[in-house]
């Protein structure tokens, strides 16, 4: 995928919102003002998305491609160095998980919100 592709997928998904937080480089993805995708635009690109800190390691060792969190809590976050191995239908579910992690951590009232945008 490339970035535009990562951009659209990311904000098809309810109630997200994109922004520049930290520099004009980094784009970061937030459901509910949470971030679970980070992506770096300088340079080759990458993506940062939480994950589950079993199935991080998993992916880790299984994929190359994919590495600890950069500047990020590397249990919990993996980044995705988009070099062309890692499938659209993996970075997708990637994304997927990442976004769910997020929206299970919500307090119930934001968890309701969510829940009625998409009926």
């Amino acid at each position: 995928m490339h970035a535009e592709e990562i951009r659209i997928y990311c904000l098809n998904k309810t109630a997200v919102t994109e922004g520049f937080p930290f520099d004009q480089v980094t784009l970061v993805f937030k459901v509910k003002n949470k971030m679970f995708a980070i992506v770096s635009l300088d340079g080759d690109l990458r993506i940062s998305l939480k994950c589950d800190p079993e199935r991080a390691i998993e992916l880790r060792e299984k994929y190359p491609a994919i590495i600890p969190g950069y500047h990020l809590n590397k249990q919990l976050w993996n980044t995705i160095n988009m070099d062309g191995s890692i499938s659209t239908n993996l970075l997708r579910a990637l994304i997927d998980h990442s976004y769910d992690l997020i929206v299970e951590s919500l307090p119930k009232k934001l968890k309701e919100e969510l829940k009625n945008k998409t009926l």
